[in-house]
């Protein structure tokens, strides 16, 4: 008797215990999204210019920006070399006390700007306006970003190993007292080092929290409605950056958010008496005492019997000796129909890591605010969407169809004119809604497309690939001060890439899926006699 077993035929598939643990396992992703995502605020980088000599006056004032005359910018600011546009970051050293002089000496010689004005029109305080990372010190705010995806990276990991190790419940709830402690004091940060170190540990707790909610909650589900309750969990983390938005718009200075965004996070430390173990887990790490008190918990909550058998049962299977499963990732690598479906999942989460996070991250509109807002509720209609085709046309078309679209959307603002600024979001933001899409499909194509027992190595060998997806994240975000459009290319010409290689992978809709090495190396693929015989069979 398996837990799956008994799941399905014992406590109603999807009970009333089951969907209240699993609303509450998914309500954290709120908290997730608004620390992977704050950034766009926290970090923006506004309207600036050098503050001139001659506006001191400005600083001791609290001065707020403007546009200086088409006159006084011309006898300030060199142009920049491969564009119209003046300087941000020298200017010319003159007599200023004359700027208004029509006799003031000019002179090709510069001089770098050492203070700035900021627009606060959208956000009145960012750690790039407190800290002035802006010229030459902007890639110091790429390489914060990075930092916060290593930490992620490393809380995958970390996580990943330790919640099997110790228990689902014990990750989590460690991981969420970090996101708030660490959260909070992101909001105290005195310097750069303090913030990087800070966001670093919130990146690594936050993968802990989600990660370790996402399974607790799909532990509890049946197997028939585990695909739905998987797209359904990632519609919280959406509502997440919806939200962010409208808590964004009445907190204006970076600290103010940072901290209204954390405190929420002490609320779920409640969940400490409410939220059971995995019990997968429990039965898996040889507890089955306690497995069997907590089914009898919810078989009393869902109010059903339960045969005291079912219990013998369960026993006498988790009794059985466990047959040692020797594989690892090089077995993904060693054969070749095996090595090309593996190599083509890697590729697909690394691309999609990259593209999801870089149009998440990057402001493309003229309005802050109103783009980030619409670049959240884009996700919705893509989730839905999954929920209506993925049982439906299959995994394979709907993959591959958003990536490729995502792609074609993403490269298409190449040729639309710069003034045209409103059909850039647009072209944007179908692909997100599409790269959102096929983000969530990845999930759910890789846990099948691996065998069983390869599948944990594949699943963390490919959340691994897409962290790394993440790290170079804000490094391709920063190429756009080069040539705005460039960030969109990359991304839209490796979705579209990616997508038409996702064809090659075999559909596994209504598919018996395989277990073992030789029956992975055999799936999708019609002639197998030649090779399949020197194929170790891995339990």
């Amino acid at each position: 008797m398996k837990y799956d077993d008994i799941l399905t035929n014992y406590l109603n598939g999807f009970g009333p215990y089951q969907k209240r643990i699993y609303i509450l396992m998914c309500l954290p992703g709120i908290l997730c999204a608004f620390h992977m995502l704050a950034i766009v605020f926290i970090e923006h980088t506004p309207e600036y210019r050098c503050l001139l000599p001659f506006e001191e006056y400005k600083l001791a004032h609290n001065g707020s920006f403007n546009r200086l005359s088409d006159e006084i910018n011309d006898r300030s600011f060199p142009l920049n070399p491969n564009s119209d546009e003046y300087s941000k970051c020298e200017y010319f050293d003159i007599n200023f006390n004359e700027i208004m002089s029509r006799n003031v000496q000019k002179t090709n010689v510069t001089k770098k700007c050492d203070r700035w004005i900021y627009d606060e029109t959208e956000v009145i305080s960012s750690i790039v306006t407190e800290w002035d990372l802006v010229c030459d010190r902007s890639i110091i705010k790429t390489i914060i970003d990075v930092f916060f995806m290593v930490g992620f990276m490393i809380g995958s990991f970390l996580c990943g190993n330790f919640s099997d190790k110790y228990g689902r419940k014990k990750v989590y709830f460690i991981s969420l007292i970090l996101m708030s402690i660490f959260g909070i004091l992101t909001s105290f940060a005195t310097g750069i080092v303090s913030y990087t170190i800070y966001r670093m540990v919130v990146g690594a707790s936050v993968s802990g929290v989600f990660l370790s909610g996402y399974v607790m909650a799909i532990e509890f589900v049946d197997p028939q409605r585990r695909t739905i309750a998987g797209i359904v969990c990632m519609i919280f983390f959406s509502l997440g950056y919806i939200l962010l938005a409208l808590i964004a718009y009445h907190y204006r200075t970076w600290r103010s958010l940072q901290i209204v965004i954390s405190l929420p996070t002490l609320l779920f430390l409640l969940y400490w008496k409410i939220a059971p173990e995995s019990i997968r887990w429990l039965i898996a790490n040889g507890k089955i005492d306690e497995a069997i008190i907590l089914i009898k918990k919810i078989a009393k909550f869902n109010r059903v019997n339960i045969p005291a058998s079912v219990y013998s049962e369960l026993k006498d299977s988790s009794s059985q000796p466990k047959a040692v499963n020797s594989a690892s990732v090089f077995d993904l690598l060693k054969y070749p129909n095996l090595r090309k479906r593996t190599l083509i999942i890697f590729y697909a989460w690394f691309v999609n890591s990259l593209t999801y996070y870089g149009l998440s991250w990057n402001s493309l509109g003229d309005n802050l605010l109103v783009n980030f807002l619409i670049s959240g509720i884009v996700e919705l209609p893509a989730q839905l969407f999954l929920l209506v085709t993925l049982n439906h046309c299959g995994r394979r078309i709907v993959l591959s169809g958003t990536m490729i679209f995502s792609g074609l959307m993403l490269y298409s603002v190449t040729f639309i004119p710069q003034s045209y600024g409103w059909l850039v979001t647009v072209f944007a933001m179908l692909g997100k809604m599409a790269i959102t899409a096929s983000y969530i499909v990845i999930y759910i194509v890789s846990s099948e497309q691996f065998p069983t027992v390869l599948r944990n190595v594949g699943l963390g060998t490919s959340s691994l690939v897409a962290r790394i997806g993440g790290i170079l994240t804000p490094l391709s975000i920063y190429l756009g001060k080069y040539w705005r459009p460039l960030p969109l290319i990359i991304f839209g010409v490796q979705a579209f890439l990616c997508g038409l290689l996702t064809l090659l992978l075999p559909e596994t809709l209504n598919k018996r899926l395989a277990d073992t090495v030789k029956e992975g190396e055999a799936f999708g693929c019609e002639k197998t006699n030649s090779y399949e015989e020197k194929i170790p069979l891995i339990m």
